[in-house]
């Protein structure tokens, strides 16, 4: 983290958890006011009020298999996957997608949450081979992904992200 930033997983959480509720709240378009143990604030009003009921959708991080992380994301509109390869870096191979699709709806069934909820995973594809890009996001679709953010947290060059951008989104 930054300077001043909390890196202390629980207090990420909290914090998290507070942003949340804050979002929740200001939604609903009539006066909403906040005291957390992190933030504090007077009633305002939040306009225009959002078109989408009950809010807009909001993706939370979830990372696999941390029950609390993931039962967070549970009570939103969906799950920014981060699951962890055997180095403990971030991952999310499609195998770790299907675990948590079955997971997610075993869970939402069993606590009678409906509506639509996105399983959201990321990558990068090849922007000069649309077939091996195309593969990719089949393979994680297949496993229970519903969304695919292009994600090329290594390239360091501008004409690498262009050629990303100009290339289009991966087609299956």
């Amino acid at each position: 983290g930054g300077v001043g930033e909390p890196v202390e997983a629980r207090i990420r959480a909290r914090l998290l958890d507070e942003t949340l509720a804050i979002v929740d709240g200001l939604a609903s378009g009539e006066p909403f006011g906040f005291e957390g143990e992190h933030y504090r604030f007077s009633p305002m009003t939040f306009r225009p009020r959002p078109v989408q009921h009950p809010r807009v959708p909001v993706w939370v991080v979830g990372a696999w298999p941390h029950e609390r992380s993931m039962r967070r994301a549970l009570r939103w509109d969906g799950i920014v996957v981060q699951g962890k390869d055997a180095d403990g870096m971030p991952s999310g191979a499609p195998v770790d997608i299907e675990d948590i699709a079955t997971w997610v709806r075993a869970k939402r069934a069993a606590e009678g949450l409906t509506g639509p909820f996105e399983i959201v995973v990321g990558g990068a594809t090849p922007a000069d081979n649309p077939a091996a890009a195309a593969a990719t996001v089949r393979g994680f679709e297949a496993a229970g992904a519903t969304w695919w953010v292009e994600a090329d947290w290594a390239s360091t060059s501008v004409e690498a992200l262009r050629a990303r951008v100009d290339a289009g989104p991966p087609k299956g």
